[in-house]
């Protein structure tokens, strides 16, 4: 489906970079962008590596098998996804009031102060108000550090640039992995202080990022009059927002289904319950390594892909592949060591959601772009976060406690509604 000139929402607006060097603006903006991130991903997945002992120790549970440990993990999960869909649609309005660089510095406060403040969880109610108030920060900085770059970065290299971004994701959480390698053998809640760190970004954005020039000048055009929230539903830009949001929404409840209960899945397995705390901790820490460093191969390969093929294309393709793998994965009981051969694949596929980085804000008008992409994108949080939870009551008792294979399986299929929906984003080539 081609976008006409009619029905397009993309403001004309010059190019921040037809020339062939860039500016140190533009750097600037890139490594406050990536770095912020990292972060996220840093402090997004700490709770899911101690998700299971941190809850089983707040619920006084010994047996982390057991069925109250599960419900009220998912539970923290879910309310962590719908602060980081409320936090796109909060921090991306701020973002295009008050600016990028000002929205990103208050995000990375944001997730850094109560991701820290989650050591101090003395009830699994704690730490659910902790968890939602810091996606907050961090559902918001993904809408910001987008728009950031998508009106200073060249065009040309917008798939490479979302391609390195996703990359900060996956490296924040590789810190995250190797964090709780480090801390292995201490109590699950000393990990969150490591999510502190952050906040030492702020300081840098403050000094060295300057508003974006587009927004500047989109702000000086609007005379007071900017565009509002309901505009996003408007004649000219309806169609693209409800189409973004059903993908977004159907392809991102089946990958956090993955995210979060393939890790409680391998701790549960019968062959990996006899190991020691340690050793589960580790085999953890080996499953997400794998999943994300082939998910950092999988953002350059989405990239190249898009340049080749467009942004729908890739996205409806790799989608199916997604599908294929997480079926194959769990459609029949599997160890612990055939599984690990089984990641890789599954995370080389997640590379695709680097792609949203550069696609998704330009289809929206300046002043309602950090608005719109955090909005649409987002919104598949509020989505995943009640999937989360509901496809944690689709496990399976057996002799040895949950099982939550078939909640993994039946998530898989969402992937399939999730590639079809793509054909109808609005087409655009890298």
């Amino acid at each position: 489906m081609e976008i006409t000139k009619a029905d397009t929402p993309v403001a004309p607006v010059a190019s921040p970079a037809l020339s062939p060097r860039l500016t140190v603006h533009q750097w600037r903006a890139g490594i406050a962008a990536w770095l912020g991130w990292t972060f996220d991903g840093l402090d997004m997945h700490l709770y899911t590596l101690v998700a299971t002992p941190f809850v089983a120790e707040l619920l006084a549970i010994s047996n982390t098998r057991d069925a109250q440990v599960g419900k009220y993990g998912s539970i923290i999960q879910g309310g962590f996804l719908l602060g980081w869909a409320l936090g796109g649609g909060f921090f991306g309005r701020i973002g295009d009031r008050l600016g990028r660089s000002h929205a990103l510095s208050l995000t990375v406060l944001t997730y850094a102060a109560f991701t820290g403040l989650s050591f101090f969880a003395h009830t699994w109610w704690h730490l659910l108000i902790f968890r939602f108030l810091a996606a907050l920060g961090i559902g918001g900085e993904w809408a910001v550090g987008a728009s950031l770059l998508s009106e200073t970065w060249p065009a040309k290299w917008r798939p490479w640039i979302a391609a390195v971004l996703q990359s900060g994701v996956n490296i924040g959480i590789l810190v995250a992995v190797f964090a709780h390698r480090l801390l292995t053998a201490a109590p699950p809640r000393y990990l969150f202080l490591v999510g502190i760190l952050p906040a030492l970004l702020v300081f840098w954005i403050r000094r060295a990022v300057p508003e974006t020039d587009e927004w500047q000048a989109a702000k000086v055009a609007a005379r007071n009059k900017e565009p509002r929230v309901r505009e996003l539903f408007a004649a000219n830009t309806k169609r693209v927002t409800l189409w973004v949001i059903v993908v977004c929404a159907v392809s991102l409840t089946a990958h956090w289904a993955f995210m979060f209960w393939h890790q409680q899945h391998l701790r549960n397995l019968p062959d990996v319950l006899a190991m020691t705390d340690e050793a589960k901790n580790k085999l953890v820490d080996q499953a997400m390594f794998l999943v994300i460093f082939s998910s950092i191969l999988g953002n350059f390969f989405c990239g190249w892909l898009a340049r080749l093929f467009g942004y729908r294309l890739t996205i409806g393709a790799v989608f199916a592949a997604y599908f294929l793998c997480m079926c194959g994965a769990y459609f029949v009981p599997r160890e612990h060591q055939a599984l690990l051969w089984w990641f890789p694949c599954i995370g080389f596929c997640q590379g695709v959601f680097g792609l949203f980085t550069m696609y998704l804000p330009p289809l929206f008008p300046t002043l309602l772009r950090t608005t719109g992409a955090g909005f649409c994108y987002n919104i598949g949080r509020v989505t995943a976060a009640f999937g989360t939870v509901f496809f944690g009551t689709l496990h399976k008792i057996d002799q040895h406690g949950a099982d939550y294979r078939t909640a993994l399986l039946y998530a898989s299929f969402l992937f399939i509604p999730a590639a079809l929906a793509a054909i109808w984003l609005p087409h655009a080539k890298a």
